[in-house]
């Protein structure tokens, strides 16, 4: 009731301003009016979650779609029995609606259909549980239907929830069995667009499942079984079947089914002797559904009035259906793969990432005592724990990734260390930002110089200061936490009103677990051949790239594109002969949807690479089966570099495992990537309010080509911009200010910050030079607190220890220790006599790490290859 007040106050607000002051309200008051809304809303859902579930599920589903694909968010399926709990559904949805959330509603309407048929004396028949319609039962089927329809969108409307009747237009269909069950067709196609449409024009688009043929007609459809058509098209986060039970049931206990997690316990769940009949059925449908879709997508089985719990905690309240992962146990590091762990380590581990340890270190104590390694198989999250015998286990590690942390992968994983070990103990940071993680699980903990010592199993005190004791003599733990005495951590509650799901809906609930959202996938490296198409070749970047990819053991380059060569042979590419083509929009479109090629690389000016991947996107949707299927794009224009629906491709700095699962990919510029290179490291000894300084001087290949003259073979000669007699033998600064690189760089490198932390602001001056190719930046930082040189090449040293492409020399760099190479220099590592500014130099390549090098890089992540395939490690 204070939630339904409160959307109704929410609802009115708006209404009184626009009567009272209409002609003056400006279009930022009502942005403004809407916000106040929002953040009502997401205030009082702190009242079903904890303040940190409703904001991480917030940023999700928000972060699921974006203008080109808008209707990512969510299907909500609506039964019809569902159809009589008329107000709780409209105030959920307008819930959603009011948080900015678009779920797409379709709606059956069975129980209503049966009522009509049955008060005029005829008892509805079903064949294999399909509906038998004939000419009159449709007409009362889509007199119901419409009426239906028609409830919601005014009970949504009465709340001030905009929302659009759809009845038609979305759905083709063919005959199921014309013979045999009648008008009822079976899906064939799905038209998005008047979905789309509707977001995009801020409603609801609420569709019932009725379809046509081709010719006209139109035929009755399952709403299940529409929803699952219209799930696979959109591959939408969550697809929600909301029922009056608010979800499935043990046959045997009665018990509500808190979690199935498909690749786990699916098999041994429909061998329980109570699925059956419906329950199997449904499990069944389920199962097909979500093998369409990304790992990403599931399905919650839920009743209305508990649509915002499902949805915004931890705990849900429903029935949570997803494919999940099957988690591991290796006795040893060979057993995972040790280049994979090495990876894990790199990228997550925070004693690694603030460089008091290296990787080898973390790797050579190992070896110390007999260890075993736990995680899931993307490698989403790994905890060692250390267990020599006869002595109390230690989880000395506990790594995460985002969606590690998401989707409640962690509690997996640490379910299956608690099976294992009645009693553990473990540390953490004391500022990690997933603290009351570890306070939650844990039956008591201390805190001193900086980090926190968990533990469970233990309940005295003595015992636990005596085991401490142990540990510090045997070198099992490097920090000194004696004496211990009893502590409670704010972050932990007593009790838990929400409860928690276990893990499997056939083990017994275990205290503190966690359901999650859903997890995502992240494949082994691949060794499948695979087709790129090159859309601007003509260039030097492309030149570049084409010579890469004929040294590139599996990704085979089928397409190349250039106006002015088109018809003439691709020269530089060795694998097998390729001629310039110039393809149209139309072309691409036509590609993308036969799938053609599995990767597209956009080499064009700044500016122009949207129309292409338009082409693409709707190609895409286009194509038969799911869109998921989509090709990889990286374009190495500036065009989508801060666009949110794009991963900027910088993998030194930013998370593998996110350029492993995108789709669109912007690669970095050549300036920016090295003075991000450059600056990363220094971040924490960053003397605030100041701003570092970067002055770079690049080859003049770096400012791009035009076309020349035609050569010997009559083919128009590809010739540099900036000629370098015109420099004559100088250099010629440009862009003084606001160079593209230096917005770029400071953006990027922001999220390396502290929460809350001023976004981060570079001052960048660039420059040309008269040779060919080649970048030497130097940054002048101001510092924090005194440094030496030598410290100042270690925390480069321990940065970019694991780094194939990164080298790090004593000596200032040089364009000869640049050019031609496949990676970034730094050196001449340089402390101002005052202690107060570090003075920096960094380089690479232009046209290779600045370009074609990390799109490669990026291709490889994104396509399941190793990383380095196809680039030359040797470095000088």
């Amino acid at each position: 009731m204070f939630l339904k007040r409160a959307l109704v106050a929410a609802h009115r607000r708006p209404i009184i301003i626009s009567s009272f002051n209409r002609f003056y309200l400006s279009k930022r008051s009502i942005q403004s009016v809407a916000q106040t809304d929002r953040d009502t809303i997401t205030r009082l859902l702190y009242s079903i979650g904890t303040k940190r579930e409703v904001e991480r599920y917030l940023r999700i589903f928000s972060s699921s779609s974006n203008p080109s694909q808008p209707a990512k968010f969510a299907v909500i399926k609506v039964g019809g029995a569902v159809l009589g709990q008329l107000n709780e559904l409209a105030l959920s949805l307008s819930f959603l609606y009011r948080v900015g959330l678009y779920p797409v509603i379709i709606h059956g309407g069975g129980p209503q259909l049966n009522e009509i048929i049955e008060r005029g004396g005829v008892v509805p028949e079903y064949i294999d549980g399909i509906r038998i319609t004939d000419a009159k039962t449709l007409q009362i089927a889509r007199r119901v239907f419409l009426d239906e329809n028609l409830k919601i969108v005014s009970a949504l409307e009465k709340l001030g929830t905009r929302a659009r009747p759809i009845t038609s237009g979305v759905f083709t269909a063919d005959y199921l069995d014309r013979e045999k069950y009648g008008l009822v067709g079976k899906i064939m196609r799905v038209d998005k667009r008047p979905l789309e449409a509707s977001i995009r024009a801020g409603a609801l688009p609420i569709l019932t499942s009725l379809a046509e043929s081709a010719d006209g007609q139109i035929l009755n459809v399952n709403a299940d079984i529409a929803a699952g058509e219209l799930a696979k098209e959109l591959e939408p986060l969550k697809i929600v079947f909301l029922n009056e039970k608010g979800g499935l049931f043990h046959g045997v206990t009665s018990e509500k089914l808190d979690v199935i997690n498909l690749d786990e316990e699916y098999n041994d769940l429909m061998k329980q002797p109570w699925v059956k009949y419906g329950t199997k059925l449904k499990l069944r449908e389920i199962k097909e559904l979500l093998d369409h879709l990304p790992r990403a997508s599931s399905v919650a089985i839920i009743s209305p009035d508990s649509l915002q719990k499902e949805l915004f905690t931890d705990s849900g309240a429903g029935t949570l259906i997803r494919r999940g992962y099957k988690l591991f146990k290796h006795d040893s590091i060979d057993s995972l793969g040790a280049d994979r762990l090495r990876q894990v380590i790199r990228d997550r581990d925070p004693d690694v990432l603030a460089e008091n340890q290296s990787v080898t270190e973390v790797l050579n104590d190992l070896k110390k005592s007999p260890y075993t390694l736990y995680g899931d198989e993307p490698l989403d999250v790994v905890a060692i724990v250390a267990h020599p015998e006869g002595e109390i286990p230690v989880m000395t590690k506990l790594l995460t990734s985002r969606n590690g942390i998401l989707n409640n992968v962690i509690d997996n994983v640490f379910n299956a260390v608690r099976r294992d070990h009645r009693r553990l103990f473990w540390t953490a940071h004391a500022d990690d930002e997933n603290r009351s993680w570890h306070f939650e699980r844990a039956d008591g903990s201390f805190t001193r110089s900086g980090k926190t010592l968990f533990w469970y199993g233990l309940h005295d005190v003595r015992e636990v200061e005596r085991v401490v004791r142990e540990f510090e003599e045997n070198g099992r733990i490097d920090r000194s936490y004696l004496p211990v005495g009893p502590s409670a951590s704010p972050h932990r509650p007593t009790t838990s009103p929400n409860g928690s799901r276990s893990y499997s809906t056939l083990m017994r609930r275990m205290p503190g677990s966690t359901r999650g959202y859903a997890t995502t996938a992240q494949p082994p490296a691949s060794t499948e051949q695979k087709r790129l198409a090159l859309i601007g070749a003509r260039g030097y970047t492309g030149q570049a790239l084409t010579t890469l990819l004929s040294g590139h053991p599996f990704l085979n380059l089928t397409h190349v594109s250039s106006r002015q060569l088109a018809g003439y042979p691709l020269h530089g590419y060795s694998k097998s002969p390729v001629t310039y083509s110039n393809l149209s929009v139309e072309d691409v479109q036509r590609m993308e949807k036969n799938g053609d090629v599995d990767a597209w690389v956009l080499a064009l000016p700044n500016g122009a690479a949207k129309t292409f991947v338009d082409a693409i996107d709707r190609g895409a949707t286009e194509r038969s089966g799911s869109s998921g299927d989509a090709s990889v794009i990286v374009d190495l224009s500036a065009d989508y570099r801060f666009e949110s629906g794009w991963t900027y491709g910088l993998p030194e700095l930013y998370s593998r495992d996110i350029i492993r699962s995108a789709k669109r990919i912007a690669n970095p510029g050549c300036f920016a990537t090295s003075t991000q290179l450059l600056v990363a490291p220094l971040l924490p000894f960053l003397a605030r309010p100041s701003w570092p300084s970067v002055f770079a001087i690049s080859g003049y290949s770096g400012a791009g080509t035009v076309t020349g003259a035609q050569d010997s073979e009559g083919r128009p000669a590809t010739v540099p911009k900036v000629n370098p007699e015109s420099l004559r033998g100088g250099v010629r600064a440009y862009s003084l200010t606001d160079h593209i690189h230096e917005r770029e760089a400071g953006v990027h490198l922001s999220h390396l910050l502290s929460p809350g932390a001023e976004a981060m602001k570079i001052a960048f001056v660039p420059t040309v030079a008269p040779w060919f190719s080649g970048i030497i930046s130097v940054l002048s930082m101001p510092l924090s607190k005194p440094l030496s040189a030598r410290e100042l090449r270690t925390l480069y040293k321990k940065k970019y220890a694991e780094e194939k492409l990164v080298r790090i020399q004593k000596d200032a760099v040089e364009v000869k220790d640049v050019q031609d190479q496949h990676g970034w220099v730094v050196g001449g590592f340089q402390v101002h006599s005052q202690d107060d500014r570090a003075v920096v130099l960094g380089g690479l390549d232009n046209l290779l790490k600045g370009a074609a090098t990390q799109c490669l890089q990026n291709l490889n992540l994104a396509l399941g290859y190793n990383e380095y395939a196809g680039i030359p490690l040797s470095q000088p």
